[in-house]
Formats: structure tokens, C-alpha cells, sequence
């Protein structure tokens, strides 16, 4: 009887030992899914792409007037150097102007249309090109212009004016000064020995 108990009793210590190792065999075979499925899920949610940094706004530019293309302005003042009582002096000009992203000997290329009234208050247009550059590095908001292009608006009485006008379209070559505060510009323009003219403008990107 003794022996029996004996035996009985080492068999149900083997059987609890074996449940033992049966339910820590489990526990750890789920623990192992359960980190298998959730490491990949927790880098897919830390792993964002950066985002890239909003484009800088060219209205935002430090110097405008460098980096601007549209130039517009119009006429605030005329002076004509012999003044005569058929002269105008409200030209009442627009004039649009590109300046391009494109360089020579130091200098912009520029290309524009101008209409307004001529020294005799007739409608005139004036299409051309030219070249502005900044000569001073110490100033480089003032700037030098030089533009050239063809001429059209002396008709009539006025049409020999101005030299080479007999088709009705003549040559013209102007010089300017002029100078930009942000995106506020002035510029003095010669119309040969006849006058000058000051204009106000504003650049834009």
C-alpha cells in the first residue's frame, strides 16, 4: 500500500510539472506572435516621411528690384529744354517693361512698350529693347538704361520733328537714370536735346 501511494503520488507531481511546462510553452509561443505582429506595425507609424519646407514666395525677395521681371511705370514730370507754346508737358505714359533673366558685359537685357502723348499731345507708341546695369557696387539700387526701338505718333504737322520720320516710324535711342527703393522705382529719362522726362514705377515678380 505504501509503495502504491508512492507511486501515485510521483505521478501526480510528474503531471502537474509537465501541465507547468505545457501552459509556459504557450504563454510563450502567444507572446512571440504578439511581438511578431507588432514591431512591424509600431516602425510603419514612427517611419513618416519628412515633409519638404514650403517654396519661397519671390514677393518675399530680399531685393526686389534685382530680382523682379515686370517693370511698370508712368510720367510724373516733363521738361522740354526750348519750350515752345505748342509743347506738352502731361505725356500721361504707361509703359510696361520685361527684364529678363539674361546678362551682358555686367548688364540686364530688357524688352518694353510705351504709349503716351508725344511733346505735341499726339497718341504715340514706342516699342524697343535695351540694357540696364548697375555700375556702382556700393548703389546697387541705381542703374543706368539704355533703350532703343522704333518710334510711331508724329503725324501731320509735327511728322519731321523728330530725323528719320518720313515712313512715319522713326528710330529713338533714350537714356535713364534711375533708382528703386524695395519695389518703388524713379527714373529720369533724356529724349535727345528736346527734354527729359521723370517717371514713377513699380516692379513686380
Amino acid at each position: 500500500m505504501v509503495k502504491d501511494e508512492e507511486a501515485k503520488e510521483a505521478a501526480s507531481r510528474r503531471f502537474s510539472y509537465d501541465g507547468r511546462r505545457a501552459r509556459l510553452a504557450g504563454i510563450g509561443a502567444c507572446l512571440a506572435l504578439t511581438m511578431g505582429f507588432s514591431v512591424p506595425l509600431g516602425a510603419q507609424t514612427t517611419e513618416q516621411p519628412a515633409s519638404a519646407p514650403p517654396a519661397a514666395s519671390p514677393w518675399d525677395a530680399s531685393e526686389p528690384w534685382r530680382t523682379d521681371r515686370f517693370y511698370l511705370q508712368t510720367s510724373v514730370y516733363t521738361r522740354h529744354f526750348h519750350p515752345t507754346p505748342e509743347h506738352v508737358n502731361q505725356q500721361k505714359l504707361l509703359n510696361a517693361e520685361w527684364r529678363f533673366n539674361s546678362f551682358a558685359a555686367g548688364g540686364q537685357w530688357l524688352a518694353g512698350m510705351a504709349f503716351f502723348n508725344n511733346s505735341f499731345g499726339q497718341a504715340s507708341q514706342y516699342l524697343y529693347g535695351g540694357w540696364l546695369v548697375r555700375p556702382f557696387e556700393s548703389a546697387q539700387p541705381l542703374y543706368l538704361k539704355i533703350t532703343a526701338g522704333a518710334l510711331h505718333g508724329y503725324k501731320g504737322e509735327y511728322q519731321n520733328k523728330i530725323p528719320f520720320n518720313s515712313s512715319g516710324v522713326a528710330p529713338a535711342i533714350l537714356p535713364s537714370i534711375g533708382y528703386c527703393y524695395s519695389r518703388v522705382c524713379t527714373e529720369l529719362i533724356l529724349f535727345g536735346n528736346s527734354g527729359l522726362m521723370v517717371t514713377l514705377g513699380v516692379t513686380v515678380p
